[in-house]
């Protein structure tokens, strides 16, 4: 089965950037799909919910201006992010919202919703949703998602326990379609190894916490930048929902990272997490295992140069290998 063609590119990576809460806004997407791979955003981050329209202008605006500026460059395509759970109250105003833009490519996460699937594709949008293991990978492909993204291991966020390996694999045994593979991405290797495994496209969140571009505060920022996948905690204390955060921010709250408390699931939420004197996103910090490999803080586009040549030596070395193996044989 083909990729769809808003899928086939033009890329300069085959990257669809993580729409991350409350980082990801147009300033971060339009870098991201100025430079060449798809930018995403979650719709939540919009608030109130009459900004998301403001918003979608923007980004589709000075896209096409710089496109038009420089009709040599790639210019990505970029995604928005729906909570289709039953608690999030904006769902229908935003969906109309997407709908009035034509956002090309809709990602879905927490249920997949047969009549959000049936709006997107009324204008010819796609729906790619968030899975973490097989059983929910088949329900939204049934109910007419488009593609699924793979949220393994290791991810940022809110994110599965499955190795990557075995839940591409899975996928893979009856799912020909769209594929995007998530955790712990933050290397242009990485990127290979995603594509390697079988899926299209690598979905790459946490590295982008580094860049000036992402709305996050200084602290958070440094933080990436100082913290390895040994700093990364796994707990659904914070929404309900299992998901990856730095121990440094978990540990600044005065909690104990080692032995946090476990949630329940019905309770879960998407505005700022639970009525905790500490909220997940704004003071308990997402983050994904991939982060020992960033040093420095680079722009958004600095940062993607840094992954196409990663990228492109990661082909180079495996090229090399595979040419040996051929002579030995």
């Amino acid at each position: 089965m083909s990729l769809p063609a808003i899928l086939q590119g033009p890329l300069r990576l085959p990257v669809l950037a993580a729409p991350m809460f409350l980082a990801s806004g147009p300033a971060l997407v339009t870098a991201q799909c100025q430079a060449g791979v798809i930018g995403s955003f979650p719709a939540l981050n919009a608030r109130p919910a009459t900004l998301l329209d403001e918003w979608l202008y923007e980004i589709t605006e000075s896209n096409a201006q710089f496109a038009n500026a420089s009709p040599d460059s790639v210019v990505a395509p970029f995604a928005v992010n729906l909570i289709v759970h039953r608690t999030n109250a904006r769902l229908e105003e935003d969906l109309a919202t997407v709908v009035k833009h034509e956002v090309p490519i809709v990602i879905t996460s927490l249920g997949a919703r047969e009549e959000v699937n049936e709006a997107v594709h009324s204008y010819g949008g796609i729906v790619l949703h968030d899975v973490i293991h097989d059983q929910f990978a088949r329900k939204a492909i049934e109910k007419g998602a488009d593609g699924l993204i793979a949220v393994a291991a290791g991810a940022g966020g809110h994110a599965g326990t499955q190795s990557p390996f075995a839940l591409v694999q899975e996928i893979r045994q009856w799912f020909e379609g769209p594929l995007i593979l998530s955790g712990a991405i933050a290397h242009g290797r990485s990127i290979l190894a995603a594509l390697a495994a079988g899926a299209d496209l690598a979905y790459v969140g946490s590295a982008f916490l580094s860049t000036p571009e992402a709305n996050v505060q200084p602290e958070y920022r440094h933080m990436i930048l100082d913290s390895t996948a040994s700093d990364v905690v796994y707990s659904n204390y914070f929404t309900g929902i299992h998901g990856n955060y730095l121990r440094g921010s978990i540990e600044a709250t005065g909690l104990d990272a080692d032995n946090l408390p476990t949630s329940d699931p019905s309770a879960m939420s998407f505005q700022e997490g639970r009525d905790n004197d500490a909220k997940a996103w704004r003071d308990i910090w997402g983050s994904g295992q991939g982060i020992g490999v960033l040093t420095e803080s680079l722009s958004t586009r600095q940062l993607i140069d840094q992954l196409a040549k990663q990228y492109q030596e990661a082909i180079n070395e495996m090229n090399g290998r595979i040419s040996t193996l051929a002579e030995v044989r």
